[in-house]
């Protein structure tokens, strides 16, 4: 990894901190609005941001969680699953829009694994607490979507860590 992709993936995770902070008394249990998940859009613009993101949910979670031992183990391994499943589904799906759109659903799907971890540790009914877990990472993902790309208009997202294989230089975003 580069110096330029390893600050890039710093400035990432400081900034998922940062915003995790700000909004923190939203972003833990069964009602969730963590704002900072709009930074799952990186990842459909650079799978390098994989990096960045991961490492802000991991020391997110470390400082501010309730639960630190569960959501180091189920908070993180939730958001690599969803945005593996984001980069391997890239090569199949073209268009930033669509690349977006699909990212949200697999975050708000994927929230049954929170949901597992709040019934573990907490002891929240399953089925309700999925409910709600992803009605808020919907919320949250479904309002990033239209920022991200709007930000990326600006700052050009995936020119500021080298192009990974799945975004070529002609390739269009939009």
């Amino acid at each position: 990894m580069n110096i330029r992709t390893l600050a890039v993936n710093g400035i990432v995770a400081a900034l998922y901190i940062a915003v995790t902070f700000v909004f923190q008394p939203f972003g833990f249990t069964n009602v969730q609005f963590r704002l900072s998940e709009m930074f799952n859009h990186l990842i459909v613009f650079n799978k390098k941001y994989i990096y960045g993101i991961v490492l802000g949910v991991f020391l997110a979670n470390l400082f501010f969680s309730p639960m630190v031992p569960y959501d180091l183990i189920f908070g993180v391994g939730q958001s690599m699953i969803a945005l593996l499943i984001t980069i391997f589904s890239m090569k199949y799906i073209k268009g930033i829009w669509k690349r977006m759109f699909f990212n949200t659903l697999v975050f708000t799907f994927t929230m049954f694994i929170i949901a597992f971890e709040l019934k573990l540790a907490l002891g929240f009914p399953f089925l309700f607490t999925w409910l709600t877990t992803a009605a808020g990472e919907l919320v949250v993902m479904a309002i990033g979507a239209p920022i991200m790309y709007f930000v990326n208009k600006r700052v050009e997202f995936n020119k500021m860590i080298k192009p990974s294989v799945t975004t070529p230089k002609n390739q269009k975003l939009a």
